[in-house]
């Protein structure tokens, strides 16, 4: 299966599809969209209000992967489901952290 990230100049971009009002804060694994697309499923409990749902899933990242909150940051899709996140740091590794975590999916 092809993996949600790409190789940025400074870390990884993360192609995400966020569930607000999920029930409960978690990553759901990887899905392949129908363009063919692969995005990390991930699911909040917050409504989409006042950027509430953005700042929950940084977080819910950040912890999941155990990087500082301030190394992951919205790159695009603010106010859409499909959303580019920033994780900034050395690429390998945040991989690494990545398919570590997706195997536990």
């Amino acid at each position: 299966m092809a993996e949600p990230w790409s190789v940025a100049g400074d870390g990884l971009r993360l192609t995400v599809r966020l569930t607000p009002r999920g029930g409960r804060d978690a990553i759901d694994g990887v899905e392949t969209l129908a363009d063919g697309r692969p995005v990390l499923k991930l699911r909040v409990r917050v409504a989409p209000s006042d950027g509430e749902a953005n700042a929950a899933l940084l977080a819910l990242l950040a912890r999941e992967l155990d990087l500082p909150r301030s190394t992951v940051t919205l790159a695009a899709g603010a106010t859409a489901r499909l959303k580019t996140v920033a994780l900034t740091g050395e690429p390998q590794a945040l991989a690494a952290r990545l398919r570590t975590r997706l195997a536990a999916c």
